[in-house]
């Protein structure tokens, strides 16, 4: 009894390290994009996910097809740029590979959707807490079909929950979060992040710009109720695309939260991605997203993906320049 008390406190004390991804640049005054003074990154000894990355996604609840293949296009991209214009996504994650190990090695530039797994029988119920998503790789890794490995080595885990799930803190708080599995729960460490379906249950929270937070304090621009329109036709999982690749940058960087964050306390790092929320182009801060592209129709992209798709994506941290950036920045 006296262990199981002493690893519940443990892992109390550790939920409190869980990085997630919320909105806060509705109110915020500063433009870091070029604001190098006010940021203190520091590498803290950690490591960085520098090893080809084989990414496993969990699809928990019920999914519509046409948003699944729109995601694993763009997790595709990631890696893929020699026959994809520029700016690329791949382009976008040049950045998130600026950042290395104590022993100099860079972020891996390979990603792979190396399996797929399909809970959509809500093993876990539709009301899901921070560490129920633990308990979700457990059971997707020790399903009977065996479809995915538990890969301490090079393996992260995507858990993406639909549109029907409410998750802890969603969107009153986060829009996502990144962690590593604790042995106990499920066997060894792995990197994890979880992302929420936002296109019903927020999307004024988690899927902007496609969508105008309600409660931002600041008027619709021109009347309308977004600022730009979803590149792939919806706003959820556009939006979603957007905080996936916020928390990919996030756990590749800082996988065990131990490596690159800025801030004194370590229970509360503020991350590459944190740095720059709302900013998609120059000359963004304060609350705008900054110059994009725009196609025939009004769609806003920041980036060329696969198969003729394009995304717009959160820009991150760049420690060389020292600013949020991204490829299409017009400097």
């Amino acid at each position: 009894m006296q262990k199981f008390t002493s690893y519940v406190v443990l892992l109390l004390f550790l939920l409190c390290f869980f990085q997630a991804f919320s909105w806060s640049q509705f109110n915020q005054g500063e433009n870091y994009e070029g604001s190098s003074d006010l940021i203190n990154l520091e590498y803290h000894m950690g490591p960085v996910l520098a090893s080809a990355i084989n990414l496993y996604i969990i699809w928990y609840g019920q999914w519509n097809p046409t948003h699944q293949a729109t995601i694993r296009d763009f997790l595709d991209s990631l890696s893929s740029s020699s026959s994809v214009p520029y700016p690329s996504v791949a382009d976008w994650w040049d950045t998130v590979r600026l950042y290395t190990d104590q022993t100099g090695s860079n972020i891996t530039a390979t990603i792979s959707i190396s399996g797929e797994f399909y809970d959509s029988g809500y093993s876990h119920g539709v009301y899901l807490s921070r560490l129920s998503m633990q308990s979700i790789i457990k059971a997707a890794v020790t399903s009977h079909l065996r479809l995915l490995p538990l890969n301490p080595h090079n393996g992260l885990y995507l858990v993406l929950t639909s549109q029907d799930v409410q998750v802890e803190d969603f969107c009153r708080a986060v829009c996502g979060f990144h962690y590593f599995t604790f042995p106990i729960l499920v066997g060894v460490t792995v990197p994890y992040a979880w992302v929420g379906y936002s296109g019903t249950q927020c999307p004024g929270m988690c899927a902007y710009p496609f969508a105008w937070p309600k409660y931002s304090g600041k008027p619709p621009p021109n009347g309308g109720n977004d600022i730009t329109h979803a590149p792939n036709g919806d706003a959820g999982v556009d939006g979603m695309i957007s905080v996936i690749a916020h928390e990919l940058a996030e756990v590749s960087s800082n996988p065990l939260i131990n490596a690159w964050y800025a801030g004194e306390d370590p229970t509360a790092p503020t991350e590459i991605a944190d740095l720059c929320l709302g900013l998609y182009g120059s000359g963004g801060g304060g609350g705008y997203m900054g110059k994009v592209y725009k196609d025939a129709w009004g769609n806003g992209y920041n980036v060329h993906g696969v198969k003729g798709r394009r995304f717009l994506v959160q820009w991150v941290w760049n420690p060389v320049k020292r600013r949020c950036f991204g490829p299409n920045a017009m400097d």
